[in-house]
């Protein structure tokens, strides 16, 4: 069984994406590493360069700006980068640039990998999510964060990214998943409150680039304000190893009454249902789970 990973990636610096942690936490899993990168205004080709590992093929994009609008663009730069993914790997494993996996969970991943690698109607994996916010120490834990996406997909072409490359489809139609006890560790509301202003400032153009009375009338943010949020809670766990070294040069403050929640009353509804019962009611999903 052959794996490949692959990713996309532009202005990692300038964003400040934790993009060699992400790239390094799928190497142990995957025989190569696709890593497109695109024409940036930074460094980042050299930052992917310096990850020094024979697996890392890296390939070269040109950003289509016209594509800007509803974040369509990321999912045309997926699909360039799945496009060089070898013919003969089995799997795929999609990481973006501010996505870890855990090194606890890798024996769970390879064995899934392994268990599923005939079964063809097994299209991809689904991972559950864990969303960092603020810091290091919290977590979203309200409906406005995704639970589960796909990130493992069987390497078949006729599968591409969906609308903002959240997730996949095949020919337009949901693939068809088995869940695994996996989680993709989310870090991209973890930044200096000014780095996240850029990234945020940058994403807005992504998602709104062809409306120019919005593009014109946006509020330019010079810092994030986290305290802006549904409802967080503390994070209890561990992260990965390959981001200690991140985590440890955190510069700034944040902490946060997790007893403060800023609630509709349906929303608060639904989040005690779920707090109560484990079941996320009339949650969207982007795929179709295999039982």
């Amino acid at each position: 069984m052959k794996v490949s990973g692959f990713t996309f990636v532009r202005n990692a610096v300038k964003y400040d994406y934790p993009v060699v942690a992400s790239i390094n936490s799928i190497l142990p899993l995957c025989d190569e590493v696709i890593v497109s990168v695109g024409n940036s205004d930074d460094d980042t080709l050299a930052l992917i360069q310096s990850i020094r590992s024979p697996k890392i093929k890296i390939t070269h994009s040109v950003w289509d700006d016209s594509l800007k609008e509803g974040g369509r663009i990321l999912a045309v730069e997926t699909d360039k980068a799945f496009a060089h993914v070898s013919k003969d790997s089995t799997w795929a494993f999609y990481i973006q640039a501010d996505e870890i996996v855990h090194e606890k969970d890798y024996d769970t991943i390879r064995a899934a990998m392994n268990q599923y690698k005939y079964d063809l109607k097994v299209e991809g994996l689904l991972f559950n999510y864990t969303h960092f916010f603020g810091s290091y120490d919290y977590i979203g834990d309200s409906r406005m964060w995704y639970k589960n996406e796909i990130r493992i997909i069987r390497n078949d072409k006729t599968i591409s990214s969906y609308r903002d490359a959240q997730g996949f489809r095949k020919n337009d139609q949901k693939l068809f998943v088995k869940p695994i006890d996996a989680s993709i560790y989310h870090y991209g509301w973890v930044k200096d409150p000014e780095a996240q202003a850029r990234k945020l400032n940058n994403s807005f153009q992504l998602y709104h680039g062809k409306d120019e009375d919005r593009i014109r009338n946006r509020v330019v943010l010079e810092q994030f304000d986290y305290g802006e949020v549904e409802s967080l809670a503390p994070f209890t766990g561990t992260h990965p190893a390959v981001m200690q070294e991140r985590i440890n040069k955190k510069n700034w403050k944040f902490e946060h009454d997790i007893s403060r929640k800023k609630f509709s009353f349906k929303g608060k509804l639904l989040y005690w249902i779920e707090k109560k019962t484990g079941k996320r009611l009339f949650d969207y999903q982007n795929y179709k789970i295999i039982r």
